[in-house]
């Protein structure tokens, strides 16, 4: 299992952008696992106000380069397709900025970020197991 800031564990602030300007800002919930990562999203709906939807997300990250598919759940027919999401993590393990794409027809930017002090708790709490 990876320790400290190489752990990828935690709550992620994300906003992923489209082609056409908007944006939507989400909360992803990462877990680690010696490099695959699976984990969860929860975001404003984009087409009904109000609404939260949630997805599943499966992945890995090999150095700094992070990639995982974005799987919605019960969101409607919008939200059937599944999103393929490629980055890059900065070197404190705090960001990670890349590209969506959804059937290699529409993609756009996204952002995650965590504090570093998460980073830092999880590499406390790692040490305490040891």
């Amino acid at each position: 299992m990876r320790t400290g800031a190489e752990n990828l564990t935690g709550i992620w602030q994300g906003l992923y952008s489209y082609p056409f300007g908007s944006s939507v800002s989400f909360v992803a919930t990462l877990i680690d696992s010696g490099g695959s990562l699976t984990g969860s999203t929860h975001e404003p709906c984009s087409f009904h106000a109000g609404r939260t939807i949630c997805a599943m997300l499966e992945g890995s990250r090999e150095g700094h380069a992070v990639s995982f598919v974005k799987t919605y759940q019960e969101a409607g027919p919008e939200y059937a397709a599944a999103v393929r999401y490629q980055g890059t993590l900065r070197n404190d393990a705090t960001e990670i900025e890349g590209r969506w794409t959804i059937w290699r027809v529409l993609s756009g930017k996204f952002l995650m970020i965590r504090s570093a002090g998460k980073a830092a708790e999880v590499e406390r709490t790692q040490s305490e197991l040891v």
